[in-house]
């Protein structure tokens, strides 16, 4: 089993936000599977089916960015999901539009969803897909940037950031986590 959780803001204003970029990669995920993230369970919309020949969730907290960890939480007590298994994916501003990062531990980086996670999970220890949003203008305000839509430019380049992060989530199904660090963040 593996449970991929995507960090994001419920709600419409933020559906095509820079901070949603995680919610994007579950939707993408989900479409090339025929999973339905429909259930309302454990503060997050839910999707399950079997991928590869094991079983997946997928997990859109809906308790907005900053509360994150407690979806996570929730949902790890209620299933018995070891942290092991748990992938997140989210937007970092110190990865490159265009690129994705894999790592299993460190710090939150600034980032209040992986800031929330951390402190509902007591550990730094869990895998996690960075999708790159690239850092804003010099003097521009960070969290303005992040709740902005993408540009015209970045969004011609959505398609294969979200592709090449659905294939690394593929590969994570079949592969070990360091394999698929080797592959992806080459």
């Amino acid at each position: 089993m593996k449970w991929f959780v995507g960090l994001g803001n419920p709600g419409k204003q933020y559906e095509q936000t820079r901070h949603n970029i995680g919610f994007m990669a579950l939707d993408r995920f989900a479409d090339r599977h025929g999973i339905k993230i429909t259930q309302s369970k454990c503060k997050a919309l839910l999707g399950e089916g079997v991928v590869a020949g094991q079983k997946v969730y997928l997990l859109k907290p809906q308790t907005f960015m900053n509360l994150s960890g407690e979806s996570i939480r929730a949902f790890m007590d209620f299933y018995k999901a070891p942290v092991e298994d748990l992938i997140v994916v989210y937007d970092d501003l110190d990865t490159p539009f265009g690129s994705i990062r894999l790592r299993y531990q460190g710090s939150a980086g600034g980032h209040n969803g992986i800031k929330s996670t951390i402190q509902h999970l007591g550990t730094q220890s869990f895998q996690r897909i960075r999708m790159g949003i690239s850092r804003p203008a010099p003097g521009r305000d960070i969290a303005e940037y992040v709740l902005h839509t993408f540009s015209k430019e970045e969004l011609t380049k959505m398609p294969q950031l979200l592709d090449k992060t659905c294939e690394a989530m593929e590969h994570l199904l079949e592969h070990t986590f360091e394999n698929t660090m080797a592959k992806y963040n080459g």
